[in-house]
């Protein structure tokens, strides 16, 4: 049987998601499918639990030392044997449909280099949340439909790893770098810039995100200097707006849950000084500095309530 599309699934040390993982991809309805787990460092009970799957069709790799999700990644596209490519982080799962909506997409696409991805089921202690509220339009610029906020509520703009969807030519013509964390950010961007690349989605939910289980992924967490260094770096990939966006929504809430007051002002300059901050931008700077993190998460978790029972009203 002919592989269409290979499954990639970096992991470590979570043999039990790792395996829930490795079954929703094994029951897609798109048979012609490899599933690669590779894992990230030496993982005896990860090796056993996997190998209790019956399945020739999944391939299990264990690297002789830990390089992080990058390099868990970069390796399973290297193995692939299909065309497209297809990852899936090991603490997320997939709907039955999800490979062949995605690859029927893609066999319509205009784009020599299609980038498929889809909406998902946020899964978090709050309840459930369908993501992304909407698509990137054809004259945005992607920095933007990915870093800016225009509403007080996230959510609105996403591509998670677990629902991308590509050709394995163009994975390895643009590999994932070595990032502590936005490496699907980082990809997603510098990878817009190939000729022949369009990003598609298929509107249905075909993927759960489970956040409240994002605590020790292989993508490792990281602190707000980390983040800022990232998007300094490639201020030359985003525009403005979003070069602000980001400093002000996903590097100043960071450096104030770990309590770096100090880093308010000079964060706040920044954004004004080199990007192009709207008032909503103040807003959540100021928000996410002195409303306590619980505190905003039951606000969107009431406020995604009320939106969801609205729209299925």
């Amino acid at each position: 049987m002919e592989t269409l599309v290979s499954v990639v699934i970096p992991t470590r040390n979570r043999s039990t998601l790792a395996k829930r993982a490795v079954q929703s991809a094994l029951i897609q309805t798109l048979k012609e499918i490899e599933v690669i787990v590779i894992i990230d460092g030496p993982d005896e009970a990860t090796v056993k639990e996997l190998s209790l799957i019956d399945d020739s069709r999944l391939r299990v790799i264990e690297l002789p030392v830990s390089g992080g999700a990058s390099e868990a990644r970069n390796t399973g596209v290297t193995e692939a044997k299909g065309e497209w490519i297809a990852f899936l982080d090991d603490d997320d799962e997939w709907f039955p449909e999800k490979l062949e909506r995605q690859l029927e997409t893609a066999h319509r696409s205009q784009y020599a280099f299609p980038i498929i991805g889809s909406c998902l089921i946020a899964r978090t202690p709050k309840g459930d949340f369908i993501r992304p509220k909407r698509f990137l339009q054809p004259s945005e610029p992607l920095s933007e439909y990915l870093l800016v906020r225009n509403s007080l509520f996230p959510g609105e703009g996403l591509i998670q790893t677990s629902v991308i969807f590509t050709k394995k030519d163009l994975l390895q013509k643009v590999p994932f770098r070595d990032l502590r964390r936005h490496q699907d950010w980082d990809w997603l961007l510098r990878v817009s810039s190939v000729e022949g690349v369009g990003i598609e989605f298929v509107p249905e939910p075909l993927a759960i995100w489970y956040i409240e289980e994002k605590r020790s992924s292989v993508s490792s967490t990281s602190n707000w200097q980390n983040s800022l260094t990232w998007i300094r770096e490639n201020r030359n990939l985003v525009t403005p707006r979003a070069y602000s966006a980001f400093i002000m929504v996903e590097v100043g809430p960071r450096a104030s849950q770990q309590g770096e007051w100090s880093a308010f002002l000079p964060l706040l300059w920044e954004a004004m000084r080199l990007g192009e901050p709207k008032p909503i931008d103040f807003l959540l700077y100021c928000g996410m500095w002195l409303i306590p993190q619980e505190a905003r998460r039951s606000l969107r978790a009431l406020f995604g309530k009320k939106t969801q029972s609205s729209s299925s009203a």
